[in-house]
């Protein structure tokens, strides 16, 4: 009885996998400013690079390195474009056999490379929001859902995201004319990854 049962436990014993791969894909993104201002979303590119390590069944961990375009696009005409470097640390949890429903949520931390206007506003004004950043460091929250299909050793998936920025782009103390300037984007991206394992 116990020899038979060794070969059912042998097989249900779940062997970790390791993937290494790419990912890109289009984001749209605003600023949560209060006081409000009137805006719709900016759109952007994003891309990088994946890790993800399944260490059971149908869940695993998932890291990325990725270089983000986000911002804000005024209805007064002024557009301000962000690019970040993003790294986002999820739990991953996935459902099905060779094609899988899979969750992803966890922390982010960004870090911002560069700025730039892109339209300046329709008429001149001295408006906070047109001023330096001076807080280049942003962290807050990532969660997700989408499909990935495997092929074999590879894993082709599409992935739809928001983020929501905890830290704040400019100053809010309460002298400081912002309550809130937190960012927030949502993402739709394709991935290639590969196992190493």
């Amino acid at each position: 009885m116990i020899c038979c049962l060794k070969p059912i436990q042998a097989q249900n014993q779940f062997a970790a996998e390791t993937y290494v791969g790419v990912n890109g894909g289009y984001a749209l993104s605003m600023v949560n400013f209060l006081p409000s201002v009137r805006q719709t979303f900016q759109p952007g590119y994003q891309g990088g690079v994946v890790f993800r390590h399944n260490s059971q069944n149908h869940m695993g961990v998932q890291a990325e390195l990725n270089y983000m375009q986000r911002g804000w696009n005024e209805e007064s005409g002024y557009v301000r474009q962000l690019n970040y470097i993003e790294l986002p640390f999820m739990s991953h949890f996935y459902f099905g056999n060779k094609i899988q429903f899979f969750i992803n949520i966890g922390p982010k931390l960004s870090y911002l490379l560069n700025d730039k206007v892109l339209s300046p506003p329709s008429t001149p004004s001295q408006a906070v929001q047109y001023g330096e950043l001076t807080r280049p460091l942003d962290y807050g929250f990532c969660g997700g859902f989408g499909l990935q299909v495997r092929f074999g050793r590879q894993i082709v998936l599409l992935d739809s995201r928001v983020n929501y920025s905890i830290s704040t782009l400019f100053p809010d103390r309460l002298t400081d004319h912002f309550r809130n300037s937190n960012h927030m984007n949502a993402s739709l991206s394709a991935a290639w990854l590969i196992r190493t394992n």
